[in-house]
């Protein structure tokens, strides 16, 4: 079933996956209600090795972003936003978080996970079942391709695109056709691990957002097992939090080791360092 717009009569209830959406007053109430970031964590038993994140330094995040793609190319970031109505692929100036350019998706479509292959970004939508490719510098839409199932997050690993759809599973895919060429299932400590949502691509790994969990999985790409759990709660303050959503959004800065993170409708976004358990603070 299509999920409700924000002009969805009061007594229908939406699906929780865009209930932060619907309006910001309900936003608000979810948050504060939160016992974390503004979701409550799903209580997983660790397995893999431990870690969390030591902030670096943090950045202004537009509030009404909300978050599904994240990207940091050559300096400069590009971000994949959703919401019926309010979905945008968009550049941003790191240092001050202004968007430089974007480009608005029809209202019917809600944006997922973003990818850049070449000179190209691919855009996933939720459950519109496209992929819609824009020309890097101009912004401007070149094509479209058609999948099943719900987009949810996206990463591009230098040779196939690795696409998530809420589940365990990650679907391997032709960089040009975007074709399915084969998938990946996730374990955690032999468990499945559903909810993979957004996806970066590194090497030899694939980081990946859990919704509703303030943990980043770091996948190995070769055998799907979760190879480090990182402990991302904390990064707001209280106040911030409320309004806050839940945390996604992870690019990779080449060369340093570091990544940046943000969430959905978060006003900062951090530079960190993934660090094992025991060895520094978050701060």
């Amino acid at each position: 079933m299509r999920p409700p717009s924000a002009m969805m009569p009061p007594m229908q209830t939406p699906p929780p996956r865009v209930l932060s959406g619907i309006s910001q007053a309900a936003v608000i109430v979810v948050a504060t209600m939160a016992t974390s970031v503004c979701a409550r964590p799903v209580v997983r038993t660790p397995s893999a090795p431990g870690f969390h994140l030591k902030v670096l330094r943090d950045y202004p995040h537009d509030r009404r972003a909300f978050t599904q793609g994240l990207l940091f190319l050559d300096g400069t970031l590009y971000e994949s936003t959703g919401l019926y109505g309010r979905s945008t692929v968009r550049r941003v100036d790191l240092t001050s978080g202004q968007v430089e350019q974007e480009a608005k998706l029809p209202g019917e479509f809600f944006g997922e996970g973003l990818a850049r292959v070449g000179q190209r970004l691919l855009q996933l939508t939720w459950q519109n079942h496209k992929v819609l490719v824009w020309d890097l510098a101009s912004l401007k839409k070149e094509a479209e391709f058609t999948y099943e199932g719900e987009g949810w997050g996206l990463c591009f690993d230098g040779r196939r695109l690795v696409m998530s759809d809420g589940s365990d599973k990650l679907t391997l895919r032709n960089s040009t056709t975007f074709a399915k060429e084969g998938e990946l299932r996730v374990r955690l400590a032999g468990r499945p691990l559903s909810k993979l949502n957004e996806l970066e691509c590194g090497g030899a790994v694939i980081y990946a957002n859990v919704w509703e969990d303030n943990h980043i999985a770091r996948i190995d790409a070769g055998s799907g097992e979760v190879a480090a759990w990182i402990d991302a709660s904390g990064l707001l303050d209280p106040s911030e939090a409320a309004g806050a959503d839940v945390l996604n959004g992870i690019a990779e800065i080449a060369n340093t080791g570091h990544l940046l993170v943000t969430g959905k409708l978060w006003p900062r976004m951090f530079e960190v360092e993934v660090v094992p358990d025991g060895k520094a603070s978050i701060r």
